[in-house]
């Protein structure tokens, strides 16, 4: 049994608390929250101690495993602390705000020898697994370019019911580094190939009251030479549904929301999305959170029992950060970014 505690119990709480209580493997000893009345209510509906400090319960729970669940900004404090004290680590993205973090997050976990995995849960969706299989098997043939956009709406009230929203030193961002990370992390690891350069902009254009873009687009160079554009805001009228396409020489992959459709040029069609028979019960939280974060969480404990690699570890998210931070400083500094 690995003894697990959870450092934050805001939004993304129970999608790691409860498919922690529900694998054979895991015992939730252990929530953590620097709000009290919120910690000690989700340890009383979990059954399990609650701290405040997580400097404290990670010194006296005898941890194997830390989920992190925090704002943005303390996600490397976390990591490393619990990795100094040879505990495994499992973050919610992104791994950090600053680049420079992410690399101390994987060299300590490397120099503690425990795991540190970081959560992209889209990939584990069906139609992302679909589009992923295809590409890789060469049936669409070279990849030409492609494309990605994130309408959604976060209103001022969002952020300003947030300590820590909308600022660059908590958050370190806003639509890209929130909403859009999870369609970019998707594209990057479809093309599947090193970046040559981002060149992007942002701005502030419709929010009164933060500091961060609420608007992003721009250009990412693959190595392998091709073009992927991207066009993120959150000010629209609703969450719409992201949409990828990717163009190839044989046909044309896409994906609207979760759902993929592949269409050959030779008239074949493929087509996954969500099993609606495939739940999971995450306790009273919005309904349209699927089985995905299940699927990786499993993912890091098999790996852990067994000794290898988690399918996401902490080099791998590092590629996507290092894709993001580029997209701030170029936009910050309106220049190309070279990889």
């Amino acid at each position: 049994m690995f003894r697990v505690g959870i450092v934050g119990c805001g939004n993304i709480f129970p999608m790691h608390a409860y498919p922690v209580s529900e694998l054979s493997c895991t015992e939730l000893v252990a929530v953590c929250d620097n709000k009290e009345d919120r910690a000690k209510e989700k340890a009383q509906e979990l059954g399990c101690k609650y701290y405040t400090d997580y400097k404290e319960m990670i010194d006296k729970e005898n941890l194997d495993v830390v989920h992190i669940c925090t704002p943005h900004y303390m996600h490397p404090l976390i990591a490393i602390y619990a990795a100094e004290k040879k505990v495994s680590v499992l973050t919610e993205k992104p791994m950090s705000i600053k680049l420079e973090d992410a690399e101390k997050m994987i060299n300590a976990a490397e120099d503690n020898n425990v795991t540190l995995g970081v959560i992209f849960q889209n990939r584990y969706n069906k139609g992302s697994q679909l589009v992923k299989k295809t590409l890789e098997s060469g049936e669409l043939g070279k990849i030409i370019t492609g494309k990605l956009s994130v309408t959604w709406d976060r209103s001022d009230e969002y952020y300003s019911n947030s300590d820590w929203k909308g600022t660059w030193d908590k958050e370190g961002g806003g639509v890209i580094i929130d909403q859009a990370i999870h369609t970019m992390d998707l594209m990057r690891w479809f093309i599947d190939s090193e970046i040559e350069y981002v060149d992007a902009n942002i701005s502030n254009r419709a929010h009164e009251i933060i500091e961060v873009e609420d608007s992003a687009e721009g250009v990412i160079k693959y190595k392998n030479g091709v073009h992927t554009g991207f066009y993120a805001i959150n000010y629209y009228g609703y969450d719409a549904p992201v949409e990828i396409e990717i163009y190839c020489e044989n046909g044309i992959a896409s994906m609207v929301a979760d759902k993929a459709t592949i269409k050959f040029n030779d008239g074949r069609t493929l087509i996954a999305d969500q099993d609606p028979n495939e739940v999971f019960n995450y306790g009273n939280v919005k309904s349209y959170w699927g089985v995905s974060h299940v699927k990786q969480i499993k993912n890091y404990y098999d790996s852990l029992a067994n000794g290898t690699k988690p399918e996401i570890t902490g080099e791998e998210a590092y590629k996507t950060q290092k894709m993001i931070c580029a997209i701030y400083d170029g936009g910050k500094e309106q220049k190309r970014i070279m990889f």
